[in-house]
């Protein structure tokens, strides 16, 4: 959130023009020959103020050259001039965009740069960058077998900009994302199955064998093992199933007991920790040869377990007993029985892994373990039947299954003789259990600067945002057309690798010239450097994406009077004329944000379309073509804007 703020901040100062500058995606190509490039482009360095900024585009592939369709490394080094030193912390914004060399010749590449950047941090829906290096994204969990995609930053007249919807075989239950964020693994119990998505493209990849009921999902901390919890009701099928997540393969299932499974892992990934609800124990799974090393007693009812690697341990938290067992790792023995009361469930650690929440569900509270000496060092009343928690660096979240309240407790606050501080915000306007059937994943989800929370509410379909300072969150995104159950954050942002070292891994576009803008808040410095891929000649042939033309007679009309959109549908690089296509349809809207019409079009022959639009108000609009047939938004990167003024139309 304050990179947020940071960046908005920014186009302030800039005062860049308005949405109707004049950002045309379809202008024609520009020879290679008109500007002159540096030697080489992948070490670029900009002085200014004191701060020394150096890009490196590095490719994967072995030959060092950036082609089509592969991956490369994206890389600022940010340096103080004097010092040399890195400056750490300074959360840069970065965009890749083709190249607008009519504007840069307009109005000089200095003041062109500043013009694209702040059309960036507007957020339209229209005028987005080919690729956004600080984007995230939050995935949305249905009811139904699917999960959409929304982009948070944008929202057209309270309508969020929902991306895409991920169809799957089977309602979810759970999901577990690795740390780079590229994949999501989503459990379908009533398939057998776990769903592999590519968060990336967000499309669906795979969908893998995961044994009898799968239900919870889990990653080992060096992510080499996707573990999948089976609720099966035979003990021969009840237990784990282990799966490669490199090669998407099945390697073993081990039955470890009956009842439901929840799983933790050593830091070091060497033993996996599996409950089993109704044997009482716990499995101690060595990883290396995916065998049970030991079976122990942990109560009659362990419903949760948490790893802290601050202490070496599992903590198995028992429902029934009401007690917290921890396990340690090095003897694989049970070390201590904490006692607190029935009614424990769902437990988590902190971050440093030093206090340990478990959530009473009949006492409406959250004990605190303090992992430094295994002791029960507070309970504190929260949200009605809490049945989750996630933690930021600075809080951890509570939600209750009957209250629609979240509670927040601050982690500096708690320690032995200490007085915690709890405080908490509503995050819709009734509690989740009247929605009913509700999955494993949370509704919980921490935004990627770990300092804010997206909240389902599943009972009004909507997901909140709330940052940490507020009083209330500060905005909501409705799931239309889905029932929304869970959410999860998908981060495509820089992220500081070393000190001063910002990176983002992004798959190459299609061969051209591009500018890589650059943005720093402070000092304000906004730069757009320069870069050349390749075309790839190992790529197999494809017939192209469609792609919008607009042949508009005039770009500014006059309000109340008739506007008539015109634009032709081409496909490949020979710009084949795509005529007969019968769902294209104008969606437009009045800039910065109205709710948006869609008008249908009519093929007039050669591949050009005419669409009516209703102009009523003065302003920028924003003009989209989109047709199921070629995909939804298969051109939502071409866009035109028409201003329309009180006076007469030119």
């Amino acid at each position: 959130m304050n990179r947020t703020i940071k960046i908005a901040s920014v186009a302030l100062i800039v005062g860049v023009a308005l949405i109707w500058f004049g950002v045309w995606r379809t202008s024609p190509p520009t020879l290679l020959s008109d500007i002159a490039l540096p030697d080489t482009w992948s070490d670029q360095t900009l002085e200014r103020d004191g701060v020394s900024v150096a890009l490196e585009v590095r490719p994967l592939a072995e030959g060092g050259v950036l082609r089509e369709g592969e991956f490369a490394d994206v890389r600022f080094k940010v340096t103080d001039k004097a010092s040399g030193q890195p400056l750490a912390g300074i959360a840069p914004g970065a965009w890749i965009d083709p190249e607008t060399v009519a504007a840069d010749q307009a109005q000089g590449r200095e003041q062109s740069c500043k013009a694209r950047v702040g059309v960036f941090l507007k957020s339209s829906i229209g005028a987005r960058p080919l690729l956004d290096l600080n984007s995230y994204f939050l995935m949305v969990m249905n009811r139904d077998a699917s999960v959409s995609v929304v982009d948070p930053s944008v929202s057209v007249g309270g309508i969020t900009s929902t991306l895409t919807r991920i169809d799957i075989k089977q309602p979810p239950m759970d999901w577990v994302t690795p740390r780079d964020n590229k994949r999501v693994f989503v459990s379908m119990p009533t398939a057998g199955e776990v769903a592999v998505i590519d968060s990336e493209q967000f499309k669906l990849i795979d969908s893998v064998a995961a044994g009898s009921n799968p239900v919870r999902v889990a990653l080992q901390p060096d992510e080499r093992l996707l573990w999948v919890g089976n609720n099966a009701p035979s003990a021969e099928q009840s237990g784990v199933t282990v799966i490669d997540t490199a090669t998407l393969k099945t390697l073993k299932h081990l039955a470890t007991g009956s009842g439901h499974h929840e799983i933790a892992f050593s830091k070091d990934s060497r033993f996996a920790f599996v409950t089993n609800r109704d044997d009482g124990t716990v499995s101690l799974i060595d990883i290396a040869s995916l065998t049970i090393a030991k079976q122990l007693k942990t109560g009659s009812h362990p419903l949760s377990v948490a790893y802290s690697p601050l202490s070496g341990a599992a903590y198995v938290a028992d429902g029934k007993d009401g007690t917290v067992t921890v396990v340690d790792a090095a003897s694989q023995s049970v070390r201590r029985v904490i006692k607190v009361n029935q009614g424990l469930g769902p437990m988590g650690f902190s971050a440093d892994g030093r206090f340990g929440i478990v959530l009473n569900t009949l006492e409406n509270q959250a004990a605190v373990i303090d992992a430094a000496n295994d002791a029960l060092i507070h309970e504190l009343d929260v949200s009605a039947e809490p049945y989750q928690v996630v933690f930021t660096k600075a809080y951890a979240y509570v939600r209750g299954l009957a209250s629609a309240k979240v509670t927040m407790i601050n982690l500096a606050s708690l320690g032995e003789g200490r007085k915690p501080i709890s405080q908490g915000f509503e995050a819709g306007p009734q509690p989740p259990r009247l929605a009913g059937d509700l999955p494993l994943a949370s509704s919980l989800a921490v935004s990627r600067d770990d300092n804010a929370v997206f909240v389902v509410n599943p009972v009004d379909n909507t997901t909140y945002f709330y940052a940490e300072g507020m009083n209330a969150p500060m905005s909501g995104y409705p799931n239309r057309g889905q029932v929304a159950r869970a959410a999860l954050v998908i981060d495509r942002s820089l992220r500081e690798v070393e000190p001063g070292l910002y990176s983002s891994r992004i798959k190459l576009p299609a061969a051209g010239r591009f500018d890589v803008a650059f943005l720093l808040n402070q000092p304000n410095i906004i730069h757009c450097f320069s870069a050349v891929v390749e075309t790839n000649d190992k790529l197999p042939p494809v017939a192209g994406v469609p792609k919008v033309e607009f042949m508009l007679d005039k770009t500014t009309a006059a309000l109340g009077s008739p506007y008539v959109v015109r634009f032709r549908i081409v496909q490949g690089k020979q710009k084949v004329q795509r005529s007969g296509v019968k769902d294209v349809q104008v969606r437009y809207f009045l800039a910065p944000s109205s709710r948006p019409q869609h008008v249908a079009a009519r093929d007039v022959g050669n591949g050009i379309y005419e669409a009516p639009v209703t102009l009523d108000q003065k302003g920028a609009w924003y003009l989209h073509v989109r047709a199921a047939s070629l995909g939804a938004n298969f051109d939502d990167q071409t866009f035109a804007s028409v201003r329309v003024t009180p006076g007469i139309a030119h």
